[in-house]
C-alpha cells in the first residue's frame, strides 16, 4: 500500500512538471476562440457578487466539525466497489471540493457560456452546484451524489440560500445516470467533479456525449489527480467529437463546435 501511494505521488509530481514545461500563455495561442476565452474568463480579475456568496458557504462548511459517515465510489476505493468512513464536514469539504480559485473560475465559465441545462457528477458538500446556480439562476441544474449523508449537507446549504434551480439525485451514478439522461433533451454543460476510475469516467463521458451539441461544455475536475484520471483524460481528448480541449492542470475543459479545428492546449493559469 505504501508503495502504491508513493507511486501515485511520484506520478503527480511528474505530471505537474510536465504541465509547467508545456503550458502556454495567451500570446502563444493562435486560436481566436481560446484567446477570447483566456482574455474574458481566465484573466477576469474583477469582483463578482457570486464570489462573496459562495465563499460564505465555504467558510460555514469549513467551520463545521460535525462527523458523518460517508461513502466513496471513486479511485480512493482502490480495488473495492466503494469504501465507507467517518469524517467531519470540514474534512469532506477540504478533500472533495474545489479550491477558492477553481470555484471562482467555474463561476466565470458559467457566467460566460450561460448554459441552460447543467449536469454535475459529485455534489459533495454542494459548493460546485451552488457556484453554478448563483452564476446562472435560470439554468436547470441536476447534481448527482452517491452518498445520502453528504448530499444532506449540500441540501441544507442550498436551502439556506433559497436556491430553487438545483435538483439533487442521490445514488450510485451507474444506477441513476440512465434515468437522469432520459429526462434531458440536451446537455449544455457537464461538470465531472471528482476522482473516478478510468472505466467509469469514460463510460460517463460517452453517455453524456450522446446528449451534447456543438455549444456544449464539459468540465473535468482533477484530471491529473490519479493515474486513472489522467489516462481517461488523454483518451477522451482524442475523441473525434472533441474539437478543442484545454488542460489547466487541475481542470480540463472540452468544446465540441465543429467550426473549430481540432486542437489541444495546455494553458498557463
Amino acid at each position: 500500500m505504501k508503495i502504491e501511494v508513493k507511486m501515485e505521488r511520484l506520478d503527480y509530481i511528474l505530471s505537474s512538471l510536465s504541465y509547467h514545461i508545456h503550458k502556454k500563455g495567451k500570446h502563444n495561442i493562435h486560436s481566436p476562440f481560446v484567446y477570447d476565452l483566456i482574455t474574458n474568463v481566465f484573466e477576469d480579475h474583477g469582483e463578482h457578487a457570486e464570489y462573496k456568496a459562495l465563499d460564505k458557504v465555504r467558510r460555514n462548511l469549513l467551520n463545521d466539525d460535525n462527523v458523518i459517515e460517508t461513502v466513496d465510489f471513486g479511485t480512493d476505493a482502490k480495488d473495492k466497489e466503494f469504501i465507507t468512513y467517518r469524517a467531519s464536514v470540514k474534512k469532506l469539504t477540504q478533500s472533495r471540493s474545489q479550491t477558492v480559485r477553481q470555484s471562482h473560475l467555474l463561476i466565470r465559465l458559467v457566467k460566460h457560456f450561460k448554459p441552460g441545462t447543467i449536469l454535475e457528477f459529485g455534489t459533495a458538500t454542494g459548493l460546485g452546484c451552488i457556484a453554478m446556480a448563483l452564476s446562472n439562476p435560470k439554468a436547470k441544474i441536476i447534481s448527482m451524489e452517491g452518498c445520502a449523508s453528504i448530499a444532506s449537507i449540500a441540501e441544507t446549504q442550498i436551502s439556506n440560500l433559497n436556491i430553487n434551480n438545483i435538483e439533487l439525485i442521490i445514488g450510485n451514478f451507474n444506477n441513476v445516470l440512465n434515468d437522469v439522461l432520459e429526462k434531458i433533451t440536451a446537455l449544455d454543460l457537464v461538470f465531472f467533479d471528482g476522482k473516478y476510475r478510468k472505466i467509469a469516467i469514460l463510460d460517463y463521458f460517452n453517455h453524456c456525449l450522446a446528449k451534447s451539441n456543438e455549444n456544449s461544455v464539459f468540465i473535468f475536475d482533477d484530471i491529473h489527480a490519479s493515474i486513472e484520471m489522467e489516462e481517461a483524460w488523454n483518451e477522451i481528448i482524442q475523441n473525434q467529437s472533441v474539437h478543442i480541449s484545454l488542460d489547466v492542470f487541475h481542470i480540463g475543459i472540452l468544446f465540441f463546435n465543429k467550426g473549430l479545428s481540432k486542437q489541444h492546449f495546455i494553458l498557463k493559469y
